[in-house]
């Protein structure tokens, strides 16, 4: 225990457990400071889960950035959080989380998700503009209100009002990645390549089925084969053929 103490940097009822690369927040945190933490730093390790906050019951600042929390990521209740960092994860869809939040941390003022794909800015991808980042913001209004400050922004009435109105409609869906796109192509001209390869086999005569081959329709069954005798207009002699060079006229 003093071992695992030891990682640990307290500060009054400040609590720091970071870049020790634990998955899930470790039992004695909770144990140990979990009665009295009022705030905690849990950035820089590997977390996919914070189960291990049922805990520190008192909670109000909660810092998890760079971590590894998706989607499915879920809080006990924390009625005192009026904090909450979760920059830099791999949250891709936050409608789910924004209504959870909604319901297990009532007092949540302060929300920031930038370096999250779901948070569309520059710092995740180029491609975004302000544009992009102002919708995402009057979605996240809509879902919690009572926020003051998203991000490094504070919330304006301006955006409240129209997080009122419209915020349901900004949903940011998340597009299709050129690297799908390029395999869905890809795999789209193989089909179609090997479709031209090799056709359907068509049934012939009795049901039997038929390799391809380009002949007409009527004559790619060999036992229907119609042959077509008649005269020609013109003689070849092969007078003038380059392989007849060597080859006396007389001896045609």
């Amino acid at each position: 225990m003093a071992q695992n103490e030891s990682l640990v940097a307290l500060n009054g009822t400040q609590i720091s457990y970071i870049g020790h690369d634990c998955m899930d927040i470790p039992d004695f945190l909770g144990d140990t400071y979990g009665h009295f933490a009022r705030r905690l730093d849990l950035s820089f390790n590997q977390l996919r889960s914070l189960a291990g906050l049922k805990m520190f019951t008192e909670l109000e600042e909660l810092v998890v950035d760079n971590n590894l929390l998706g989607n499915d990521l879920r809080f006990p209740r924390l009625p005192n959080l009026h904090t909450l960092t979760l920059n830099k994860n791999q949250l891709t869809d936050i409608e789910a989380l924004l209504e959870h939040l909604a319901d297990v941390t009532p007092s949540l003022e302060y929300l920031s998700l930038l370096g999250n794909e779901a948070c569309p800015n520059q710092l995740v991808s180029l491609d975004k503009d302000e544009d992009d980042y102002q919708r995402y913001r009057y979605f996240v209004l809509h879902k919690l209100p009572q926020l003051k400050f998203l991000d490094t922004r504070k919330v304006t009435r301006k955006e409240v009002m129209e997080a009122q109105a419209r915020g349901e409609f900004m949903k940011v869906v998340k597009p299709k990645s050129e690297a799908q796109t390029a395999i869905r192509k890809k795999e789209k001209s193989l089909c179609t390549a090997e479709r031209r390869k090799y056709p359907p086999i068509e049934a012939g005569i009795e049901g039997q089925q038929l390799p391809y081959t380009p002949l007409p329709r009527g004559s790619r069954d060999a036992r229907n084969h119609k042959g077509v005798f008649s005269k020609c207009r013109y003689v070849y002699y092969g007078k003038h053929s380059e392989g007849n060079r060597f080859i006396r006229n007389d001896q045609l």
